[in-house]
């Protein structure tokens, strides 16, 4: 992302004159830990060198100007604008105007070009990158004096309140708060977190991009919530717990028979086994234990494939292709699922052939190419100097 390209095409579009300030985000990577940040568990995601940039100044008057290379434009005033889906992108960064309205802060017009090299619907978390991009720019231009831990709740309620994806904090919280060449052991319950060195002693993290788009808004995701929620009050009744992450694996297979719909009953334990898998990997990432780190992953897809029904075709024919190539150590879907992205750890000696033969192979069984990226723990979301 080249910034000084990006101010010549933002005069270009906007007009030269006034001060443009330059801002970048990132995407994140979940290495394991799905669905667990809305049941109130552990996950564990880095921030990625991929990401979003943008230019923004303020405008004289109420007008709001949106621009994005890859997919368009929007104008609209900054009082009494609603969520349209024809908006599409558009609606992530007005979400995050309308919250900090709310707030009661002196929001006025303001104009924005934003560009990046994080593919979209992969599962990257390229509406947080662009949510959290908006607020540290908004932040910044009308000296709003937010922290960052606010950011990253004002940037989920956005997308539960204005968007309608009701998400879970992780990726707000990775794409802020990410440091570079560092995961996050985060506790989505109270928000604790710890930075464990992303060191892999000679292997590389590979995101497996299946160019096979979901929309989140419009897929199960929603409903897995609530399968959850129905879960736990089920499991009330025989243990006091307020959500599905306060039970160990021990607990759950004593008190899961409470649970009498099979459907609701495999989600449970889903969220139960990959909450324990993810400290069990952030203490294997220590020791840099990488074949028991693998060998976790490898459980967490098929967890995520049998019990929560979220990985798809194309999930798994991209990482059952990554397991049987030599050099991977351990493969699954990253994200919500339906579609998106794998993550790989991947011996750095193998890489270009694991690319090329899980490259053939996925597309052998699915018609269509997928794209690959070498992934770097980054920091999280800023100004750019």
């Amino acid at each position: 992302m080249d910034t000084d390209k990006m101010r010549a095409r933002f005069d270009e579009i906007f007009g030269p004159g006034g001060e443009a300030r330059a801002f970048r985000s990132p995407g994140r990577v979940n290495l394991i830990g799905e669905h667990t940040d809305y049941n109130g568990g552990y996950c564990f995601p880095c921030a990625l060198s991929l990401g979003t940039a943008a230019l923004a100044r303020r405008r004289g008057d109420k007008t709001v100007k949106l621009v994005s290379e890859d997919y368009g434009s929007c104008e609209c005033a900054i009082d009494g604008f609603e969520y349209e889906k024809e908006r599409g992108w558009a609606n992530y960064p007005l979400g995050v105007a309308d919250e900090i309205k709310k707030l009661g802060r002196g929001l006025s017009g303001f104009e924005m070009l934003i560009a990046g090299d994080l593919p979209v619907a992969a599962g990257l978390s390229s509406s947080a990158s662009v949510e959290l991009l908006t607020c540290v720019a908004l932040d910044a231009l009308f000296k709003l004096g937010l922290t960052t831990l606010e950011m990253i709740k004002l940037c989920q309620r956005a997308e539960n309140n204005f968007v309608g994806v009701n998400c879970g904090i992780m990726d707000q919280f990775a794409v802020a708060a990410g440091k570079k060449n560092s995961a996050i052991l985060l506790n989505c319950r109270d928000l604790s977190y710890e930075y464990v060195p992303l060191d892999l002693n000679g292997a590389s993290v590979v995101l497996g991009d299946t160019k096979y788009a979901r929309g989140l808004a419009d897929s199960k995701y929603n409903e897995r919530r609530a399968e959850c929620e129905k879960a736990v009050e089920c499991l009330r009744g025989r243990a006091d717990i307020e959500c599905l992450s306060d039970l160990t694996a021990e607990q759950f297979a004593e008190y899961g028979s409470c649970i009498t719909d099979p459907v609701i009953k495999k989600r449970a334990r889903h969220v139960v086994c990959e909450n324990a898998r993810v400290l069990k990997a952030a203490e294997c990432l220590k020791r840099g234990d990488l074949a028991a780190f693998g060998a976790l992953m490898n459980e967490s897809h098929e967890s995520l494939k049998n019990d929560y029904e979220v990985t798809g075709e194309h999930l798994d024919a991209l990482s059952d292709a990554a397991r049987a190539t030599g050099g991977c150590l351990g493969s699954r879907m990253t994200g919500a699922g339906f579609g998106g992205t794998t993550v790989s750890i991947v011996a750095d000696g193998a890489v270009d052939d694991f690319i090329r033969s899980v490259s053939e192979n996925y597309t052998r069984a699915t018609g269509l190419v997928p794209a690959f990226y070498v992934a770097e723990a980054a920091d999280g979301a800023g100004v750019i100097v």
